[in-house]
């Protein structure tokens, strides 16, 4: 699919495509969404580019994902999508900055291109440029990365709470609710490994467009704005950083409390053996067919065997209580 956006009056609109050989020259963002083969070539004819393949914008080096061509900037980065879903993915986005103009080439859906077209088509700067385009994407994009991981640090906390305070019945603990915390805390831990190769590669392709813009006369309100996204980035990783040893260390803690179940059970049956250890040698005895036995002439000799195996089973009960085994 491909979207061509040009400037009118105070926003940035949408242009109707009817025609790939006659693509409007204003346009400032040309918007390729899993692009045909006659969308890539109509988008080279008019931005003088090379657009990359998929294959191209899935190569993980830096050389490969960073670089000049023509006087043409090329920057491919890892952005998040689905992060709101149970099944978070990454994707590669390639930047394309000639002419003023910027080519954008994805094949998802990130969040953060529908909230900048929207903001764009209500208002937007006089004498709108790739770059400015540019700015307001790597923008949204941080920000987006931002909010998921405040969200996953809320959602840890509330996870490390029914842990570490669980409420009524949940202190027993139970199989499923363990497996389910399990999952819980498995799922943080992807979806943060995820933003954090995310903002990895948005902080190289900021440091490239800074660097890049060494050349270029860019306002000083977007050179400042570069340096902001560059601190952003870089709190915004160590804060990923902290969040991923908090979920390995409630991970650790959620293994250490089934542990401690496992324990508690395992010493509960050691307890019932020990008690009931004492009264089954009291019935075996009398349950023995030897023809002489005293105790089978005894008139009172089943309630005296019942009273002596409960006294057997209770003593070693009251020992480990009085012990605060139990």
């Amino acid at each position: 699919m491909l979207s061509v956006f040009v400037p009118a009056e105070a926003s940035l609109k949408k242009a109707a495509v009817t025609d790939l050989d006659a693509l409007p020259e204003a346009a400032v963002w040309i918007d390729l969404v899993k692009p045909t083969a006659p969308e890539d070539r109509a988008v080279e004819r008019l931005a003088g580019i090379a657009v990359p393949t998929r294959e191209d914008m899935q190569e993980i080096e830096i050389s490969s994902r960073l670089y000049i061509e023509n006087g043409a900037r090329y920057m491919t980065a890892t952005l998040m999508c689905a992060a709101d879903t149970e099944n978070p993915r990454t994707t590669a986005v390639t930047f394309v900055l000639a002419s003023h103009r910027l080519v954008t080439v994805r094949y998802d859906e990130p969040k953060p291109f529908v909230l900048v077209e929207n903001k764009l088509a209500r208002a937007c700067p006089a004498g709108i440029t790739g770059e400015m385009v540019l700015m307001e994407l790597l923008d949204a994009v941080i920000d987006r990365n931002a909010d998921i991981l405040e969200r996953a640090g809320s959602d840890m906390d509330n996870i490390s709470h029914s842990i570490f305070e669980p409420e009524g019945a949940a202190r027993t603990g139970h199989a499923k609710r363990y497996s389910d915390i399990l999952i819980a805390i498995g799922r943080k831990g992807d979806l943060t490994s995820k933003v954090r190769e995310s903002l990895v590669s948005i902080g190289r392709v900021v440091t490239f467009v800074a660097a890049a813009v060494d050349g270029v006369k860019w306002s000083k309100d977007m050179r400042e704005q570069l340096k902001t996204m560059q601190r952003d980035v870089t709190s915004l990783t160590d804060h990923a950083s902290y969040l991923s040893n908090k979920i390995t260390f409630v991970l650790d803690a959620m293994l250490g409390v089934v542990n401690l179940e496992q324990n508690n059970i395992i010493k509960l049956f050691s307890v019932m053996a020990v008690v009931l250890m004492p009264p089954t040698l009291i019935a075996s005895i009398y349950g023995m067919n030897f023809k002489m036995m005293p105790e089978l002439e005894w008139e009172h000799g089943y309630l005296f065997a019942v009273i002596a195996m409960v006294f057997a089973a209770a003593g070693p009960y009251m020992y480990f209580k009085w012990k605060k085994w139990l």
